[in-house]
């Protein structure tokens, strides 16, 4: 089964689907009641009332998207400067036809007659100003690409909060500045996420690891340093980490806590080994001493060497006598 909510695409091109088809529908299920009022009426009377809040929920639902994604590209020009009047001259909001947004200069829709935003390319237009916060009004937006700017300031820290479903995200060729956010870790739809030649300082998140379907990561001429991600489901290039103030870990050079620590652990293994070394010899020796003692016990079990010693000595002096009475 399909989960809506892992696959924001799908979920709001259903939401099309129903707003263009239900017409037909209805009018299919409006023929089926009158043959089923002829046998139940009742029944066809309450199915009847109920297509017809369907159908009005959803026309509500579909307004009240429009009139969001109107106010979230009204807030975009108003908070960005734009020198050469790009938006000024394309983006007209006194057009009230169905679907004028999607003629707007940069905006794509989910479909040519409907106001529903997917992406905003705003790319190479000499835009100023800082993020537009009014972004998050545009409810559906799934691409947003605003580099090659004059963008300054920081990167919002609750990014994923703005645009919860963007799947492309590209800030490039600007002048953002700051820490990269943390909060973009939970943009979890993310595929392509390009922060290249900016002024970001400070550590990448490390939690840009677990996004699972990244392809597409740069964060290039940038001020950033520290540990990079361990990227587990996509196979970042080091070009894409290239000309920065000081990042290290795989595939770049090592960072040396990383390095530090395999040194300690070389010299802990190394003397964990020689202990090991040293107590299977103590064993071994001890093991064939006590061997030898057993032997000299099962030789002597009584334990009187000392009087046999004593005796022995005896036995040569009274021969050494002898010898010499025989002699005289």
């Amino acid at each position: 089964m399909v989960q809506f909510s892992e696959n924001p695409s799908l979920c709001r091109f259903s939401f099309w689907i129903l707003d263009r088809k239900f017409g037909d529908l209805f009018l299919l299920f409006f023929s089926l009641l009158m043959a089923l009022s002829e046998k139940n009426p009742m029944v066809a009377a309450h199915i009847l009332v109920w297509m017809v809040l369907v159908l009005l929920s959803s026309r509500i639902t579909l307004i009240d998207a429009t009139a969001t994604d109107i106010e979230c590209l009204k807030s975009i020009k108003d908070s960005l400067v734009d020198p050469y009047n790009y938006l000024n001259t394309t983006w007209d909001f006194n057009n009230n036809t169905e679907g004028f947004l999607c003629r707007f200069m940069g905006v794509e829709c989910w479909h040519p007659d409907e106001n529903r935003v997917l992406n905003i390319r705003l790319s190479d237009l000499s835009l100023k100003g800082q993020f537009p916060l009014g972004i998050q009004k545009c409810t559906s937006l799934t691409g947003l690409d605003l580099s090659r700017n004059k963008l300054f300031g920081s990167i919002p820290a609750n990014i994923s909060k703005l645009l919860p479903y963007v799947t492309n995200l590209d800030l490039s060729f600007n002048n953002f500045s700051g820490g990269i956010p943390l909060n973009l870790a939970n943009c979890s739809f993310l595929n392509d996420l390009k922060l290249d030649n900016n002024r970001l300082t400070g550590n990448i998140p490390l939690e840009f690891g677990l996004l699972d379907r990244i392809k597409i990561f740069t964060v290039t001429n940038n001020l950033l340093s520290g540990p990079i991600p361990n990227f587990i489901h996509s196979n970042i290039p080091v070009d894409s980490f290239a000309n920065n103030l000081d990042l290290c870990g795989k595939p770049l050079k090592l960072c040396p806590g990383v390095q530090r620590k395999s040194h300690v652990g070389v010299i802990a293994a190394a003397a964990a080994g020689g202990i090991t070394f040293t107590s299977i010899i103590c064993g071994i020796f001890l093991y064939y001493l006590s061997r030898g003692v057993a032997k000299r016990k099962a030789d002597d079990p009584e334990g009187n060497r000392w009087a046999k010693s004593i005796k022995g000595t005896k036995g040569i002096k009274a021969s050494y006598l002898t010898h010499l009475v025989n002699w005289v």
